[in-house]
């Protein structure tokens, strides 16, 4: 196992039980736009790469499909049977499918690629097991100019964060620079690159206090989490009092809510 592979799994077996309660409301409204744009309808085998709590599957669920999810943490697998009881769990690698080529008519993954050593290879086992005609649809995280919670977040750690620290090299943080990029990567995948649909989908991340968010990212998250875990306690103070004063303004009623941007992605394997 390389080493930011055995990072994330050690980062999501420590905080898989937190996953629900403070990620899942942002997460989940990416899954209706992702079906969407990867055309899931009743009657399609699915596969839910990084599966994590079992959502996408269940969702691709209610549309009539016959999903099965993966995912490499023991923890979260554990958590979607225990959720989600009627459809099959199972743990894996999605860079080395546990699957035949042509197995699935659709392949989604709800914001899983950068938790991966490899996304390239993790895109190229997707087009592998999927069937002719097919289609692979996933989110990624947008970068800070088009999401404004990633820029509360990035401009806190480039103004006051010790970047110098021993973490594990992994993917870039927004994976590829935009449209074409994806475009390029999913063709050398072995995808039409042609088919390719890309958008920009915005929600809206609603959160209880101001500190929430640099307690969310410290405490249930795993990549910025190992690299707060790196701070000293004044640089820490520091982060924590720009990540609040810039949620500040997103206040409304009792809440905060603050837009957070992903690209919806679907691409097509050819049918022939």
């Amino acid at each position: 196992m390389d080493s930011f592979t055995q990072f994330e799994h050690q980062g999501w077996a420590r905080v898989a039980d937190k996953y629900d309660s403070v990620w899942s409301s942002s997460t989940c409204q990416f899954i209706p736009p992702l079906l969407d744009a990867a055309e899931v309808s009743a009657g399609m085998s699915i596969l839910d790469v990084g599966c994590g709590p079992g959502y996408v599957s269940a969702a691709a669920a209610e549309r009539g499909t016959k999903p099965a999810g993966l995912d490499f943490s023991e923890e979260m697998i554990a958590i979607a049977q225990k959720m989600f009881p009627h459809i099959q769990f199972r743990e894996g690698d999605a860079q080395n499918l546990p699957f035949i080529d042509a197995s699935f008519d659709r392949v989604l993954a709800n914001f899983a690629l950068l938790h991966l050593a490899d996304p390239e290879r993790a895109c190229a086992e997707a087009f592998r097991v999927l069937k002719p005609g097919g289609k692979f649809g996933f989110t990624v995280w947008a970068p800070p100019s088009e999401s404004p919670y990633a820029k509360i977040i990035d401009d806190a750690i480039q103004a006051h964060a010790n970047l110098d620290v021993d973490l594990p090299p992994g993917p870039p943080h927004y994976l590829f620079a935009g449209r074409e990029e994806f475009r390029q990567a999913l063709e050398r995948a072995g995808f039409d690159g042609a088919s390719m649909i890309f958008k920009l989908h915005t929600i809206e991340w609603n959160v209880p206090s101001a500190r929430y968010v640099f307690d969310a990212e410290r405490n249930a998250g795993v990549r910025t989490a190992g690299l707060l875990a790196r701070q000293t306690p004044e640089k820490l103070r520091a982060i924590q009092s720009a990540i609040e004063n810039a949620v500040r303004p997103y206040a409304k009623n009792t809440e905060f809510k603050i837009p957070k941007s992903a690209y919806v992605i679907s691409v097509s394997k050819s049918d022939v």
